[in-house]
């Protein structure tokens, strides 16, 4: 099964594309990407999530290629039962070596479970493993802002301290996004500055580039930053 799905993914490879790839995730090793582009991907993570004997490619970790791991991650998104996502996800998540896959896995049932979703996001954003807590924190974002939104949710992701910049980035992200669908509720948290001093400027420069952010919101925080100590 493994060899059969590495021979499907040689056959897909773009090499031009892969080249591109790397650039854009320094973190991974040469010669650790195929070059397959997601549309690709997606299409055949939709064929292989229907054969029985997945299960052999899906339990196979740590996987040889990137590509693997995001059409695993595809394969998991493609899930219409919430405990065989999770129990597959949680096999899979500390194996999350990459921005891309952590960022792409985004479970389509989610939609459908978010409170049975939420005591797993609560246990992978104190995780010690840089993409599990980046996941969890993605998690918040994606499902928790608009009308499953509590307090409680931002001021976990507050807690969050990093010197990982794939963890500082997403909380940045986070607030961002959070100060577009909620501005009057998260602003505090820029205000007191309750978080790391360049998270807390990067997630000000991701709202004055949202279109989402009015420009009198925008004025206000360009004047909220701060000064960050060089190391």
């Amino acid at each position: 099964m493994i060899e059969e799905i590495q021979k499907e993914l040689f056959a897909l490879q773009d090499i031009a594309y892969r080249d591109f790839q790397a650039k854009l995730i320094p973190n991974l090793e040469n010669g650790s990407m195929i070059g397959v582009r997601t549309p690709a991907l997606r299409k055949l993570a939709k064929q292989m999530a229907k054969r029985e004997e997945i299960g052999v490619f899906l339990e196979d970790l740590p996987h040889t290629y990137f590509d693997e791991n995001q059409l695993h991650a595809f394969i998991i998104a493609e899930r219409k039962d919430f405990t065989q996502c999770m129990e597959e996800l949680t096999r899979f998540l500390p194996f999350v070596d990459n921005w891309a896959t952590c960022d792409q896995l985004s479970p389509k049932i989610f939609k459908k479970h978010r409170q049975e979703l939420l005591p797993y996001v609560q246990e992978w954003i104190v995780s010690d493993k840089t993409y599990v807590v980046r996941f969890a924190v993605g998690m918040l974002m994606e499902h928790f802002l608009d009308e499953d939104f509590d307090m409680a949710y931002p001021e976990m992701v507050s807690k969050v301290h990093s010197e990982e910049y794939y963890i500082n980035m997403m909380v940045a992200w986070y607030f961002a996004t959070a100060l577009a669908k909620q501005y009057d509720a998260v602003l505090p948290y820029i205000e007191e500055v309750r978080l790391d001093p360049w998270t807390h400027n990067k997630a000000i420069q991701k709202s004055l580039e949202s279109n989402r952010i009015t420009a009198e919101q925008k004025a206000y925080l360009r004047g909220l930053k701060v000064a960050v100590k060089k190391a």
